[in-house]
């Protein structure tokens, strides 16, 4: 497998905010170990391509236009290529009427998916980014999440899929960094999926959009190209709900989902270099509806549990899980279960890198509890 990383001379920058940040990348050296895992190619034999994360999106939605002659895709500038190049090339290829831009209303763009998606389409809206999608929220949390239950199932939204640029990316500041998954989670009706790599992103993508429920789909933007590797370019599903153990490990459970799960691997490999510490690690993959049964089944080896996240440690996901594995686990814990998030303050600019839980803060959280 061909993997590609920012490399050992990513480190040799100015300090601004923006390199920063692509420090903090190189120092995982996105690890991007990508796990191919046979399962992938095994519902998915054939030719692969070197994608980064953004292309393997392109590829995801090709095969859905090619396959299914009633998805459309819409959103801001998406008939161009999109501002992260996600769409590049589709309007071209599949015309006009299914690949089309709308205007800046996203109340309007959600509004329309939803009476699409209600009329049988296959409806895949872009929201330019997830800090955007708030404008939506009556539409997504008290249309689309509730048309199947308020008609007694006898009408329903399913079709429709939202995708959003998702995460910090180094220089967003306030309004292009956010990570909105925990105002989402409190909704019944709704699913939400946030992928780690290419191989992942165009199998849960394609999950999503055949999934039977309206679904969010966050894309972690700094990984639009950081992340590479080989990519099956035919269609494949990779389940939603279920959590991937991605390095099995008897001394605490390190929990994480997108770009987080990338720092998650560099802990754990600091923690067994420096303290002999043997870490688990698992990628959430689906926040809602979430794998309780992996994650618990590894707290009640391991004892101990790491939750982190990019977004405000208050009311953040990661408090969900803490709670429920307390519930489940609690005669297995030998230590408090921990958070390491971000601070309950807007988004900030410059003060970025201090924001974002990265590997040091983790990995002080990951000698606490071992020495609980």
């Amino acid at each position: 497998m061909n993997v590609q990383t920012l490399g050992p001379n990513a480190a040799a920058v100015t300090t601004t905010p923006q390199n920063l940040y692509i420090v903090r990348l190189s120092l995982l050296e996105i690890r991007v170990v990508l796990l191919l895992h046979s399962f992938v190619f095994g519902l998915c034999p054939g030719p692969t391509q070197k994608m980064n994360l953004f292309q393997s999106v392109t590829s995801a939605l090709d095969n859905t236009l090619a396959s299914d002659p009633t998805a459309v895709i819409f959103g801001e500038d998406v008939a161009f290529g999109g501002v992260f190049r996600c769409t590049v090339g589709l309007r071209d290829k599949y015309g006009k009427d299914r690949v089309f831009n709308t205007p800046l209303c996203e109340q309007g763009i959600v509004g329309f998916g939803i009476g699409l998606a209600v009329a049988g389409a296959t409806a895949i809206a872009e929201i330019q980014f997830a800090d955007y999608i708030f404008p939506a929220f009556d539409q997504i949390v008290n249309e689309a999440a509730k048309y199947r239950y308020r008609s007694g199932n006898l009408f329903d939204c399913g079709n429709l899929t939202i995708r959003a640029p998702w995460g910090c990316v180094g220089h967003g500041a306030l309004y292009h960094s956010q990570s909105p998954e925990a105002f989402f989670a409190h909704c019944p009706g709704i699913k939400i999926v946030i992928p780690r790599s290419p191989v992942q992103a165009k199998g849960l993508l394609l999950s999503c959009i055949i999934d039977k429920n309206p679904c969010i789909f966050f894309e972690p933007k700094i990984l639009y190209r950081a992340a590479v590797e080989q990519v099956p370019m035919e269609s494949y599903q990779i389940p939603l709900s279920q959590a991937e153990v991605l390095q099995e490990g008897s001394d605490i459970t390190l929990l994480a989902w997108g770009t987080q799960v990338h720092v998650m691997r560099e802990v754990a490999a600091m923690a067994q270099e420096k303290l002999g510490v043997s870490c688990e690690v698992i990628d959430l993959r689906t926040i809602q509806p979430w794998d309780i049964e992996t994650v618990c089944k590894s707290v009640v080896k391991t004892g101990r549990l790491l939750v982190s996240h990019e977004a405000p440690v208050t009311g953040g996901f990661a408090a969900e899980i803490s709670s429920t594995v307390q519930e489940e686990c609690f005669l297995n814990l030998e230590a408090p279960i921990t958070r390491v998030c971000g601070y309950d303050t807007p988004f900030p600019h410059i003060f970025e890198p201090f924001y974002i839980p990265d590997k040091w803060k983790c990995f002080d959280a990951v000698k606490r509890m071992i020495n609980y």
